[in-house]
Order: structure tokens, then C-alpha cells, then sequence
């Protein structure tokens, strides 16, 4: 429940009604006869519902009215095309209408545009991936994504790698006593000549990646040496993307105390 005053859209969602699934039935009844006040009353009574799903989403920088708006779209949607014979629950029906106007919404939206075909196709991966870790009871491996899907690995790869979203430069990656470390801070510059200087920051790193354990060693070898992906790391070395990411955290961490 929620029992703070919002204002989302000019709207006070405090005083929002939320309806019983007896009630939206009988309004669906009605809407399919024509009639409009029972439809704006069924729009009306779910609109806690896209407030929900918009909190969802929180953490993904949007403009929270944007999002409301764009899932009222989908709300609409749902309203129109609910059959009230079927025996679903109506925000059953319309939970995943309201998150895709929201998702078609953030891709158009972007800062980096990518192809439709290319969207399309990291979305099926990432489908098939949650279904895949279902069945398997592991995360599945680029190869076992194609399969499911029929595309290529590299095209599977090169999907998913392009609907993530960029960082700034100037994003921090590490914070110690009100000092912060950058992205910026992670790249060589490769302007730089190959001076004493750099000579021996180079001794340095060697002998600060000999204190990493083997499994950290290969991966910061493979990730930064050979500039592989994490998903090929992962299906490399036969453990997960999420593992590989921890481990990899883990080793810079060390490099930068080492440093």
C-alpha cells in the first residue's frame, strides 16, 4: 500500500482507487458493450498498477512521468484487448503489456541507437537464456543461446554486448575515503611513449598480477590481454558471466591496493 503522498504526472497517487477483480470484471462486461465511463473507470482503477511497475525500473536513470505515461499506453492496451471470458486475472494480462510499452520505450530511447534487428535479437537471446537457466539449473553457455534461438554465436555475443547501456568516463568504479577511482582512470594512454616511466609501471603490474590466484590471473589476462568478453570467459573456462564479472572486480581490487 501506499500511504505517502505521491505526485507522478500531475496525478496524486495517494488517492488512486485499486479495484477488486470482482469489480473489474464487471467493468471489462461493460466496456465490451461500448461503454466508455467504464472504461475510463477500469483505466482509472489500475493505474497503481503501472506506478508499481514503474518503481521497477528505478535504478535505470528514466524519467519516472515518462515511464508512467508510456505504461498507461500499455494499460490502455490491455484494457482494450482483455477477453473477459478467459479465466486470467486481468493484471496478469496486462502486467506484461504495461513492462513492454515501458521496455520498447527505454530502447527507442537510448543514447546509443542500435538496429531493430540487432535489438530483436538480444531480446530473444535474453528469453532464451532465462529458459535455458530453468532447464539447465545453470547459466547457459553463448553456444546453447544460438541453438535455442537459431543465430550464431557471434551474432548472439555481439547482441547482447549491444544493448548495454554506457558508462561515462567519468562514472566511478571505486570510492576509499572520499577518493574516487573513474573509468577514465582504467584506460592506457596509448599516446604515451615508451619512457622509463612507463617501463617500469610496467615491472609493477607484472609483479603485482603475480600476487592473484590463477583463476584471477587468466581472467584479467583473457579480459584485458586477449579482449575477450565476459560471456566468452565464462563459456572459456566453464563458469558463469556473473562469476566471471566477480572475479574480475575482485582482481582489479587487488591490482589497485598492489599499485
Amino acid at each position: 500500500m501506499y500511504h505517502s503522498k505521491v505526485i507522478l504526472c500531475g496525478v496524486n497517487t495517494s488517492a488512486l482507487t485499486v479495484l477488486t477483480e470482482e469489480e473489474k470484471r464487471a467493468l471489462m462486461k461493460r466496456v465490451r458493450e461500448g461503454d466508455e465511463e467504464a472504461r475510463r473507470d477500469m483505466i482509472c482503477g489500475n493505474l497503481r498498477l503501472v506506478l508499481s511497475l514503474v518503481q521497477r525500473f528505478a535504478g535505470r536513470k528514466e524519467n519516472p512521468d515518462d515511464l508512467f505515461q508510456v505504461g498507461c499506453i500499455g494499460l490502455v492496451k490491455a484494457v482494450d484487448n482483455f477477453d473477459v471470458d478467459k479465466e486470467v486475472m486481468f493484471s496478469t494480462y496486462a502486467v506484461p503489456m504495461i513492462i513492454g510499452e515501458m521496455r520498447r520505450y527505454m530502447r527507442d530511447s537510448a543514447s546509443v541507437r542500435v538496429s531493430r534487428s540487432v535489438r530483436d535479437t538480444a531480446y530473444r537471446a535474453l528469453r532464451a537464456r532465462d529458459e535455458l537457466s530453468a532447464e539447465l539449473d545453470r547459466d547457459p553457455t553463448p553456444e546453447e543461446i544460438a541453438d535455442r534461438i537459431g543465430a550464431t554465436r557471434e551474432q548472439v555475443v555481439s547482441a547482447m554486448e549491444a544493448i548495454v547501456e554506457p558508462i561515462s568516463l567519468y562514472e566511478p568504479v571505486f570510492s576509499e575515503n572520499g577518493d574516487s577511482l573513474y573509468v577514465i582512470d582504467q584506460l592506457s594512454d596509448t599516446s604515451r611513449d615508451s619512457t622509463d616511466e612507463s617501463w617500469l609501471e610496467n615491472i609493477a603490474l607484472r609483479e603485482a598480477v603475480k600476487t592473484l590466484t590463477p583463476r584471477e590471473q587468466k581472467i584479467i589476462s583473457l579480459r584485458y590481454y586477449k579482449d575477450k568478453t565476459q560471456m566468452e570467459i565464462a563459456a572459456e573456462i566453464g563458469i558463469s558471466q556473473a562469476q566471471v564479472s566477480r572475479v574480475e572486480k575482485a582482481a582489479l581490487e587487488k591490482l589497485r591496493k598492489q599499485l
